[in-house]
């Protein structure tokens, strides 16, 4: 799963902070590593409907 297809589908950083109930600032060290961590990778694919998939 990489980070720029899951913005994309949320249309901001701040929309998947907020969907996710984290701070802006982790998403944006998520952006920085281009690494998002498994457990939220799971955690978006169940939001998603299966429309991102978890990369594990």
């Amino acid at each position: 799963m990489k980070i720029n297809h899951v913005i994309k589908h949320f249309k901001t950083k701040a929309e998947l902070a907020r969907v996710l109930k984290i701070e802006p600032s982790a998403v944006s060290h998520w952006v920085k590593k281009d690494e998002i961590p498994a457990k939220r990778q799971l955690q978006i694919q169940k939001i998603t409907k299966g429309k991102l998939k978890a990369g594990l």
